[in-house]
């Protein structure tokens, strides 16, 4: 793990399920995340890109203190969060936010903006009630939206106006560092922009720190320092933005760039429809993408690669016995 970083992930791993029933039958588990190891600098945006069901969104939750972990370790500047989770909530929330996927549904139908936005003032920040219409009034204008929508109901935004509220709510106690989690997956592509060009401002203005989760390739090209590519609960790649679409490693990378629709592309490449998943309730003892990948051999079965870069790059790592070497076709 890199000295100086803001939020550092250590040996992570997340089991729902599990144990033993009444009479002593072992109750199934899904292996959700497993060995991530990650760091955050202050200042970046981590991009952490997947399919679904990669575990992107429980480690998500993890950062933040929603799921605890099943093994492994989070520190947030120096701080175990677990343990911080169950002893200072308070300073956990103030200075880690999230942003969630759905934008209308976040909101609370029966509280006014104001109210919702008030909230995190008043529990998290030592404002007085004049300092916090203040602070409502400079969040509504960091968002781009105009103080009179104060007085409104979730219900009468739009959803790309939703989310800025939603952003506006993270913004609130003043965070480090904000987990946004799928932000404008819910919204069309003109929306998404404005989303996105807002987001970028507000890391600059307020000097935040951004985990951001998605599916969409292009979006996490555009906005991500490094991305983090997921598969089967692992980070089977991670490297700069530029290195990790400029030239990926892991041939699951391959596959998911290959995947995503691109001006000019005639076609895109599609597995056989009988391509087997791995069982997440049985995970199997190496890399999960064997039967899906191409450059699979007898050693790919037995152990879970390591994550391990090339000598032109150490930072562009691939958890892959046989990567896409620099240059290679």
């Amino acid at each position: 793990m890199s000295e100086g970083a803001l939020l550092t992930i250590e040996g992570v791993d997340k089991t729902f399920g599990g144990g033993r029933t009444l009479f002593g039958q072992p109750r199934p588990a899904v292996h959700a995340v497993q060995d991530v190891s990650l760091d955050v600098q202050p200042g970046e945006t981590l991009g952490v890109v997947g399919e679904s069901g990669c575990g992107k969104s429980t480690l998500a939750r993890m950062i933040v203190g929603l799921d605890a972990p099943t093994g492994g370790r989070i520190t947030f500047d120096g701080r175990d969060l677990a343990a911080e989770a169950g002893r200072d909530l308070r300073r956990l929330s103030r200075d880690v936010q999230y942003v969630f996927q759905d934008p209308v549904a976040s909101l609370n139908p029966r509280k006014t903006i104001r109210t919702i936005l008030e909230a995190p003032l008043k529990h998290l920040t030592d404002l007085d009630a004049a300092g916090r219409r203040e602070r409502l009034e400079e969040l509504m204008g960091a968002v781009n939206l105009a103080p009179s929508f104060l007085d409104r109901y979730p219900h009468e935004f739009s959803g790309g106006q939703a989310q800025r509220i939603g952003v506006a709510r993270a913004l609130a106690a003043d965070p480090k560092l904000i987990v946004l989690d799928e932000p404008v997956s819910a919204l069309d592509v003109s929306v998404q922009a404005q989303v996105l060009n807002i987001l970028d401002g507000l890391k600059d203005r307020f000097g935040l720190t951004y985990v951001f989760i998605s599916h969409d390739l292009s979006v996490i090209e555009s906005v991500s320092d490094r991305v983090a590519v997921m598969y089967f609960g692992h980070v089977v790649e991670i490297g700069t933005s530029r290195s990790v679409f400029g030239r990926p490693r892991h041939p699951y990378t391959h596959l998911l760039l290959n995947s995503a629709p691109a001006p000019g592309r005639r076609s895109l490449s599609a597995e056989d429809a009988h391509t087997e998943l791995p069982d997440p309730y049985n995970p199997p003892p190496g890399c999960p993408f064997v039967p899906r990948c191409p450059r699979a051999t007898e050693i790919c079965s037995t152990a879970m690669p390591p994550l391990e870069g090339e000598a032109a790059d150490p930072g562009h790592r691939a958890a892959c016995y046989h990567p896409h070497e620099h240059g290679a076709p």
